[in-house]
């Protein structure tokens, strides 16, 4: 229907109504003149006279009774939804969806959202684990969760965790009957768990830096696994090396479990950022969702 219609559709709501075109003319802010002229402009239109006018009263026609009948509640209908609408516009509601590799989503993602969600019953999150760089813009994602180092440039980045290190373990058994690794060259003498990661086109090659210089080495083993849980039962198995995050490992360090090696060539790097699309409207749950996760402690130039 044409924008003409309706706005002439909602006049005469507004004349039937208020059987006066005195009083409707007042009420939508024109002059009597001009909404007669809008009334009759309607009738022509469809053919049919909706109005009967007196000198004293106005009053709706058969045809003008059916026509207030029907349209008058779809319309109501229609202002209602809107602002409904605009309700969403201040009130924290709505489905947010997120990438995110297992790790973050686990340490991270999981123990804000268990905290938020309770108080926001409105908010529905949807995580989808994913350990390749997904084009969230492209995958109609709202926001994805990346080390800082992989944030891309147009990206808005919020920081969410401190930073982040990677540690080479083994378990005291697997070391009774293997020689400690002094550098990560010597990682290709060991049985090695690997990681197979979409995101480098295959088996992840482990990485490593020393006072500005990296490495990175492929390494050989039995198992090779795309799950952080089963890599940490085959190291703890001590069916030999793996690559983990430190947080993960680092129970199994205090108690003697698992041991730690090439340490120096280790070093912590930037950790886990949220990022989204710079022209991206924050919608209040997504503003909500932020604030949350955002990380308290040190900032790098990457933060929002």
């Amino acid at each position: 229907m044409a924008r003409q219609n309706i706005n002439d559709l909602l006049a005469f709501l507004v004349v039937a109504r208020e059987r006066s075109f005195t009083r409707a003319a007042a009420q939508l802010d024109v002059s009597q003149s001009a909404l007669s002229h809008t009334i009759r402009a309607l009738e022509e239109r469809l053919g049919l006279r909706l109005l009967t006018r007196t000198t004293r009263s106005v009053a709706p026609t058969e045809a003008g009774e059916r026509l207030l009948r029907t349209v008058a509640p779809k319309l109501a209908e229609i202002d209602a939804e809107l602002s409904a609408l605009t309700e969403l516009r201040d009130k924290p509601a709505g489905t947010i969806r997120i990438t995110a590799a297992e790790h973050s989503a686990t340490t991270i993602l999981w123990p804000a959202l268990s905290k938020l969600l309770p108080r926001y019953p409105d908010i529905k999150v949807e995580v989808n684990i994913d350990y390749g760089f997904t084009d969230i813009v492209a995958e109609r994602y709202d926001a994805g969760v990346r080390l800082g180092e992989q944030v891309a440039k147009d990206m808005i980045a919020v920081r969410i965790g401190p930073d982040f290190r990677m540690v080479v373990v083994g378990t005291p058994s697997y070391f009774a009957v293997h020689p400690k690794p002094a550098k990560p060259q010597d990682l290709t003498a060991h049985r090695c768990i690997n990681i197979r990661l979409p995101t480098y086109g295959g088996i992840y090659a482990w990485e490593f830096e020393k006072r500005g210089r990296a490495l990175r080495v492929r390494v050989e083993g039995q198992l090779v696994f795309n799950n952080m849980a089963l890599r940490m039962n085959a190291v703890l198995a001590g069916l030999g090396l793996a690559y983990l995050p430190e947080d993960q490992v680092q129970p199994h360090l205090a108690d003697g479990r698992l041991v730690r090696v090439l340490t120096d060539w280790c070093p912590p790097f930037s950790g886990y950022h949220l990022y989204y699309p710079s022209r991206r409207q924050v919608a209040p749950a997504f503003a909500v969702l932020v604030d949350a996760l955002r990380y308290r402690g040190c900032t790098t130039a990457l933060d929002e």
